[in-house]
């Protein structure tokens, strides 16, 4: 199990990750809807999170949730590399009624982010385009090239769930375990 602890005048954030969880989740960052999707992450990645996290929620959730995608992807990173005896590559497309979102991921070392996610305003208190936000600060963060893509969809909380529910699935998919892999790359490390 890694843990981060990161202070800024903006946020303080602690959390904790075990890579080969059972799905469970301590969330409390003050946004709840946002507390809802790193549940469902934890939830469909299997991995034990916890996350605690007092922002400057008075100004808006724009620091809280990127904040927490850097912390979340440097506990992620921690895990992984170096990448060994992994799949390396990872993807999923999940539904969640009308809503269709594919995630892809490779656990390169190189960071990238490719996002269509055609959402805005509010879902509930949480602002829509901070969605992108997170996934930009936590592909970054883990140093992973992932992209994510809107299929299909109307209603912007089942985009946003899709969103990190098929990341979720992604990444449980590239990290899990094959022995025969090695250093799954032609260079010899990643």
């Amino acid at each position: 199990m890694h843990q981060r602890r990161r202070v800024t005048k903006e946020t303080e954030i602690y959390a904790s990750l075990e890579l080969r969880g059972e799905g469970r989740a301590k969330i409390d960052t003050g946004v709840g809807f946002f507390d809802h999707m790193l549940e469902s992450l934890a939830k469909h990645s299997h991995v034990d999170l916890e996350v605690i996290c007092k922002g400057d929620l008075h100004v808006d959730a724009h620091h809280t949730v990127e904040d927490v995608g850097i912390v979340l992807g440097e506990l992620f990173n921690d895990e992984v590399y170096p990448v060994e005896n992994m799949e390396r590559f990872g993807n999923a497309v999940v539904v969640m009624d009308e809503a269709s979102v594919s995630c892809d991921i490779d656990l390169s070392n190189r960071p990238y982010l490719h996002c269509e996610l055609p959402v805005s305003g509010k879902i509930g208190e949480f602002d829509a385009e901070l969605a992108e936000e997170f996934f930009r600060a936590f592909a970054f963060s883990m140093r992973i090239t992932m992209h994510l893509i809107y299929n299909r969809g109307r209603n912007g909380h089942h985009i946003v769930e899709a969103a990190f529910k098929s990341l979720a699935v992604a990444l449980r998919r590239a990290t899990s375990i094959d022995e025969r892999a090695g250093i799954p790359s032609t260079k010899g490390v990643l």
